[in-house]
């Protein structure tokens, strides 16, 4: 199971490298650097199955 994630924010375009959490799915994410505010598209998960480049642990 691969617990990394790179995380791109949609608005600004920063990535950022994230440990996934493994027992829950991760509903809302700050960006680091615009500070905006991400949520799961709609039929997705967590944020890391919409912006991430691995989809989330229950997901793998």
């Amino acid at each position: 199971m691969i617990l990394k994630s790179i995380i791109k924010c949609p608005k600004c375009g920063f990535e950022k490298e994230e440990i996934m959490p493994i027992n829950s799915c991760q509903i809302f994410y700050e960006c680091t650097k615009c500070k905006a505010k991400l949520h799961p598209k709609q039929g997705d998960c967590c944020v890391y199955c919409s912006y991430g480049s691995v989809p989330c642990p229950s997901k793998q």
